[in-house]
């Protein structure tokens, strides 16, 4: 029998909170956030052991200001990112959702783009080769990466196609169409009336590829000194390849659909130049000089 996705999404609440004795809010707390936070502060932590290695040469302030941008540069980006790649239509409809980040709907690609940018920026302002700072922040990624997708699992959100696989998990969000209660989704699946409605736990495919493996193969390739693009490279040849592998057992967007012949996805179109990025960054580290040891 699958199993039948019932985790609540909401951490825990501290009710409603006044604001300057004005209005008053709810303030809850949800796994996802929490996921976002712990992705944030491993990588702040492991980053701080590979600047006490010597793999950039500047100084735990300095290292404190780039993790700051690279967390602006996560959600302004991985937001305005979803929503240029995946709501597009939703923009032009109401433009004030574009700020609605609580709402959900984060985009990976556009978060990168974010941190690129941010990365850029720190390097720019400290006299740093922007690619060093890329090889230094790309094993600390897969953190948030794995995190993140687990946020997504207990979120019951970017479900896969059905299957019927041992594995299987039946996700309410994806039975809205049914127009049942919770509670009666509950009873049908008891009955066993929903069994053929199993889908693939997508999201924790994603964070065994992107998250545990991509991170043990980073980080034991970057255990010793590199020569530069290399582990850029590999970040983006790797993801890029797991993302689009698993895109072919994720149920496409609802607003999007498939883009082409029937199962090219807009995370297949996204991910398909990392691929190529990833094959010509490790080009161009072969031409590079060996590092120090």
């Amino acid at each position: 029998m699958p199993y039948f996705h019932d985790i609540d999404p909401l951490a825990f609440s501290f009710g409603n909170v006044s604001v300057f004795g004005l209005f008053t809010l709810p303030v809850a707390v949800h796994w996802y956030g929490l996921m976002y936070l712990g992705g944030f502060l491993g990588g702040w932590w492991l980053g701080k052991r590979r600047l006490a290695a010597g793999r950039l040469p500047v100084s735990v302030e300095k290292y404190s200001d780039l993790i700051f941008y690279v967390m602006l540069g996560v959600v302004v980006g991985g937001r305005l990112g979803y929503m240029l790649f995946y709501g597009t239509s939703q923009i032009v409809a109401d433009p004030a959702s574009i700020l609605r980040v609580w709402e959900g709907g984060m985009s990976f690609h556009g978060g990168l783009l974010g941190v690129l940018f941010a990365g850029w920026w720190w390097s720019r302002s400290n006299d740093i080769h922007f690619f060093d700072t890329v090889d230094f922040v790309a094993p600390l990624v897969p953190i948030g990466l794995g995190l993140g997708r687990l946020g997504n699992f207990v979120g019951g959100e970017l479900w896969g196609k059905q299957t019927d696989l041992s594995w299987g998990v039946i996700f309410p969000k994806a039975l809205e169409h049914l127009g049942k209660t919770p509670e009666e989704l509950k009873a049908m699946y008891q009955a066993g009336l929903l069994n053929g409605q199993a889908r693939h736990p997508t999201q924790l495919y994603e964070m065994l590829l992107e998250g545990v493996v991509l991170f043990v193969v980073l980080w034991l390739y970057s255990a010793k000194p590199r020569r530069r693009y290399a582990v850029s490279g590999v970040f983006a040849l790797l993801y890029g390849v797991f993302r689009f592998a698993v895109e072919f057992v994720r149920e496409p967007d609802a607003q999007l659909g498939y883009l082409a012949f029937g199962w090219v996805t807009m995370g297949q179109v996204l991910s398909a130049p990392l691929i190529v990025l990833g094959i010509v960054l490790l080009v161009l580290s072969r031409r590079q000089p060996a590092p120090q040891a």
